[in-house]
């Protein structure tokens, strides 16, 4: 992978406190592990902190839909939308897994209306589909320690 890919955040994003970057990416290895327990315990951190959670897992999820590209390994909307309900499926109480799944099957075709309507306003429905779709995704194209490896890389953080 060239190195420029892993180059740390410029800009607003850059200004995202550590620990809400380390939030972000333990809740994408705690999809990537299915551990309901680490998720469990991470969800109110990231609840005082969505709005910046959220805005760290975009950053990785635009990496990770680049590097999937960059790859050449197969990604449709389809396979996001299997793959981001297959990862939340036991792991939320499930009004909470619903909301989060139809919120991203609209969103992965541009339904952002639609997506908004089912996230009910809860910013944590967009960090739980962030998070659960740069688990699936990257998997897909990494192991799960290089997977989070590279998540620190990118976001700027020391291993």
């Amino acid at each position: 992978m060239p190195s420029d890919e892993n180059t740390p955040q410029e800009g607003p994003a850059a200004d995202i406190p550590e620990h809400v970057k380390e939030v972000a990416i333990d809740l994408v290895g705690a999809y990537a592990d299915r551990n309901r327990d680490t998720l469990d315990r991470l969800i109110p951190v990231a609840s005082d902190n969505a709005e910046q959670v959220r805005s760290e897992l975009k950053v990785v999820a635009a990496f990770l839909s680049r590097r999937v590209q960059q790859t050449g390994v197969v990604w449709k909307p389809a396979d996001s939308r299997e793959a981001v309900a297959h990862t939340v499926a036991g792991m939320l109480p499930p009004e909470l897994e619903f909301a989060v799944s139809t919120a991203w099957e609209a969103h992965s075709v541009g339904e952002e209306e639609a997506a908004e309507r089912f996230t009910r306003g809860d910013p944590m429905v967009y960090v739980h589909m962030l998070a659960a779709f740069g688990a699936a995704i990257g998997l897909a194209v990494y192991k799960r320690a290089e997977l989070l490896s590279t998540l620190r890389q990118v976001t700027g953080l020391a291993e």
